[in-house]
C-alpha cells in the first residue's frame, strides 16, 4: 500500500478584493498615517541611539542648503562690489565667505554620509527585528491557519515589509529634513513676494495628483497579485530545486514548468508596464506645468533685478531659493503619496500581528500529569476544518489507556493523522471533547501537554544542517549533550550511517550548503526517528515511522522501539501489518469514523475492513 496521505486540509481560494479596497482614498491615506507612531516606536526599539542620532542630524542638514545660498549670495554681492572698485579693495572678506562656502559644502556631504550610513544600518537593524518578530509570532499560531491560503496571504505581506518598510524609514526622515529646509527658504521668499509660493505650488500640483494617482495604481495591482506571486516563486521554486530535480527530469516537467511560470510572469510584466508608459507619458506633461510655473517667476525675478530693486546677489539667493524650494516641494509631495502609501502597506504588516491562535492555554493551566494514570477519552470527537463542508473526522469514541499502545489502520484519507493531530492539541474538536484522567484537554498547560506528547509525522522534515542538529530538534533543551544524541542515534539505528559520514555528527546534510551529504530515503528516516528518541516523552507517537526503511530495518527498530515505549503510551500509524500486530489494541478507522477494535486476532475473526486490508497486503507478499 501507498504512504498514508495528509488528508481534510481546504484550500481557500481567496475573494478578489472590491476596486475601492485595492485603490486607497484620501481618506484611507490619511488614516494609514496612524501606523507610523507604531512604526516608529519599533524603529526606536531597533536602536534607540542611532534613531535619535539620525533626527539630530538631518535636523543639522535641513539649515545647510538656505545657508549655502545666503554665503553664495554674500559672495556675489562681495564680487561685485570689489570689481567696482577696480581690484583696489581688500578680498580677505571675500576668501573667508568662500572659505565657509566650501566649510558648509564640506559639512553637508559628510552629514549625508552619515545619515545614508545609519539609514542603512537602521533598516537592516529594524528588517532583522521585524522578521524576528513574524517568526516568533508564527509560531504561536494554530497549524489550521498555515493551512489556510488567505491566512499564507497575510504571511507573505508581512514578510514583504521588513524589508519595503525600512525604505519607508528613510521616506518619513527625508520628508521631516525637506519641510524644515523648505521653511527655511520660503521665509526669504516670502519677505520678496509671497504669490510665487503660490505660483509655485499651483504649477507642481498636477505633478502631484498624478504621482498619487499611478501609485494607487501600483498599489492595488501589488495587492491583486499576491497570490499568484506566491505561485510564481513555486514555479521558480520547482524549476530550480535540489528537491524537486530529480522528478523534473524523469518526467520532462521543465518544460510545462517554464511555461506556466513565462505565462504568470508575462502578464506581470505586461501589467506593469502599462501603468510604468502611462506615468511616464503623464509625467513628461505634468514636469511641463511645473516647469513653466518655475520660469514665469524667475523671469520675473530677472525683471526685478534689471529694473535694480534687488542687487545680483539677491539675484542668486531668490533664484537658487526659488529653485530649490520647487524640487523640495515636489519630492514632498511626491514622497507623501510614497509615505502614505508606505502606511497603508503597515497596515498588511500590523494586521498580521492581529492574528490570534484560537488553541492556547487557559487561564490557570494545569500541569500535564505525571505520570498519566488513566489516559485518554475521545468522546463523539469531531473535527471539521473551517469553512468545509466535509468532516476530516467524526463520531470518535474510545479510550487510550495510560501505557496502552495502540495502532491506527485505514486507507488513506481515513483521517488517521487527523486524529493524533487532535491528541497533540495541534487541533481543536469542532464537537465533542478529548479527556486526560477525567479533565478536558483544554484544561492543561499547552507547553506543558507538547513537551510529554512525542510526535514523528510521516513528512519530518529534512533540515539542512549538521547530523546532530537534525537529531536535537526533537528535544532542543539537550542540543548540546552530545551523549544522549548518540544514544538517540544508536537506538533509531542512525548511528551506523553517522560514523560512515567524513565529519560524524558534525556532517552537514542536504547539498544546498557547501559540503553537505545528502542521504537516502531511509537513512534519512533513521534520522528522523532519532528525534523520537531524544525526547522523555510519556506519549509517543510515529506516523508511518518505518515506510522507507527495509525488513530487516524496520525489524530492528519495532524491537528497539518495544524497549522505548514500555511503560509509556503509544500511538502509532501504520500500512504495514507486520508492524501492526505489536499493538495492545487496533483501531480500524475509515472516511473519519472509527469502524472497528480490537486486537489483530479479534479484527480478523470479525473479517470486517481490518481483515480485508491484510488479506490484500497479504496476497501481494505471495
Amino acid at each position: 500500500m501507498a504512504p498514508a496521505l495528509r488528508t481534510g486540509i481546504c484550500k481557500f481560494v481567496p475573494k478578489p478584493m472590491a476596486s475601492n479596497q485595492l485603490k486607497p482614498s484620501w481618506k484611507d491615506r490619511l488614516k494609514a498615517l496612524r501606523n507610523l507612531p507604531a512604526f516608529f516606536k519599533l524603529v526606536w526599539a531597533a536602536s534607540p541611539w542611532m534613531t535619535m542620532t539620525n533626527a539630530g542630524l538631518r535636523l543639522m542638514r535641513s539649515a545647510i542648503p538656505v545657508s549655502v545660498l545666503y554665503v553664495g549670495r554674500l559672495i556675489f554681492d562681495e564680487a561685485i562690489f570689489l570689481a567696482k572698485q577696480h581690484g583696489n579693495g581688500s578680498m580677505s572678506h571675500l576668501w573667508s565667505l568662500i572659505l565657509i562656502e566650501f566649510a558648509l559644502a564640506i559639512f553637508n556631504d559628510a552629514l549625508g554620509r552619515c545619515v545614508s550610513l545609519l539609514d542603512s544600518l537602521l533598516g537592516d537593524l529594524f528588517g532583522n527585528i521585524s522578521s524576528v518578530r513574524i517568526m516568533e509570532h508564527a509560531s504561536k499560531l494554530d497549524l489550521e491557519q498555515f493551512e489556510d491560503a488567505i491566512f499564507y496571504d497575510k504571511l507573505e505581506m508581512a514578510r514583504q515589509q521588513t524589508t519595503g518598510r525600512t525604505v519607508l524609514l528613510s521616506q518619513v526622515l527625508s520628508q521631516l529634513q525637506d519641510l524644515i529646509t523648505m521653511g527655511f527658504l520660503a521665509a526669504g521668499l516670502i519677505v520678496f513676494n509671497p504669490w510665487l509660493i503660490v505660483l509655485l505650488f499651483i504649477s507642481i500640483l498636477p505633478s502631484f495628483i498624478g504621482e498619487s494617482y499611478f501609485n494607487d495604481q501600483t498599489y492595488a495591482l501589488s495587492r491583486r497579485q499576491t497570490p499568484e506571486r506566491r505561485e510564481l516563486d513555486y514555479l521558480r521554486y520547482l524549476g530550480a530545486s535540489d528537491e524537486t530535480a530529480k522528478e523534473v527530469k524523469i518526467f520532462g516537467l521543465s518544460g510545462f514548468i517554464i511555461g506556466k511560470f513565462k505565462a504568470l510572469a508575462d502578464k506581470f510584466y505586461l501589467s506593469n508596464r502599462k501603468i510604468a508608459v502611462n506615468r511616464s507619458l503623464w509625467g513628461t506633461g505634468f514636469t511641463l506645468l511645473g516647469s513653466l510655473g518655475y520660469y514665469s517667476a524667475y523671469v520675473y525675478i530677472i525683471l526685478q533685478t534689471i529694473h535694480g530693486s534687488i542687487s545680483i546677489g539677491q539675484l542668486t539667493f531668490l533664484a537658487g531659493s526659488f529653485r530649490q524650494l520647487k524640487s523640495l516641494m515636489e519630492s514632498v509631495l511626491t514622497r507623501f503619496t510614497a509615505v502614505s502609501q508606505g502606511a497603508i502597506y503597515l497596515s498588511d504588516f500590523f494586521e498580521f500581528f492581529e492574528i490570534r491562535p484560537r488553541i492556547i492555554s487557559a487561564e490557570s493551566a494545569l500541569p500535564f500529569p505525571n505520570p498519566i494514570r488513566q489516559g485518554f477519552v475521545f468522546e463523539n470527537v469531531g473535527f471539521r476544518y473551517q469553512n468545509a463542508e466535509r468532516w476530516a473526522s467524526r463520531n470518535l469514541n474510545f479510550t487510550l489507556n495510560a501505557g496502552e499502545k495502540i495502532a491506527l489502520v485505514g486507507e488513506n484519507g481515513a483521517g488517521k493523522t487527523t486524529l493524533v493531530k487532535l491528541l497533540a492539541r495541534l487541533y481543536e474538536p469542532t464537537e465533542g471533547r478529548i479527556l486526560l484522567d477525567g479533565i478536558d484537554l483544554n484544561a492543561y498547560d499547552l507547553n506543558s501537554l507538547r513537551q510529554n506528547i512525542g510526535v514523528i509525522f510521516q513528512d519530518y522534515l529534512h533540515y539542512q544542517m549538521r547530523v546532530s542538529d537534525n537529531i536535537a530538534v526533537g528535544n532542543i533543551p539537550e542540543k548540546e549533550n552530545k551523549p544522549k544524541i548518540v544514544s538517540a542515534a544508536e537506538q533509531s539505528l542512525a548511528a551506523g550511517l553517522v560514523e560512515r559520514l567524513p565529519a560524524k555528527y558534525d556532517q552537514m546534510l542536504g547539498r544546498r550548503f557547501t559540503e553537505g551529504v545528502e542521504l537516502s530515503g531511509g537513512e534519512w528516516q533513521k534520522v528522523g526517528l532519532a528525534r523520537a528518541y531524544m525526547r522523555d516523552a510519556q506519549v509517543l507517537i510515529l506516523d508511518e515511522p518505518t515506510s522507507a526503511l527495509d525488513a530487516r530495518a524496520e525489524f530492528e527498530v519495532f524491537q528497539r522501539f518495544a524497549a522505548l515505549t514500555k511503560g509509556k503510551t503509544a500511538v502509532l500509524i501504520s500500512h504495514r501489518f507486520s508492524t501492526v500486530r505489536m499493538a495492545d489494541r487496533i483501531l480500524v478507522l475509515q472516511e473519519g469514523e472509527l469502524i472497528e477494535s480490537g486486537t489483530h486476532e479479534e479484527l480478523i475473526a470479525k473479517k470486517g475492513m481490518y481483515a480485508e486490508l491484510f488479506n490484500l497486503q497479504a496476497k501481494g507478499y505471495q
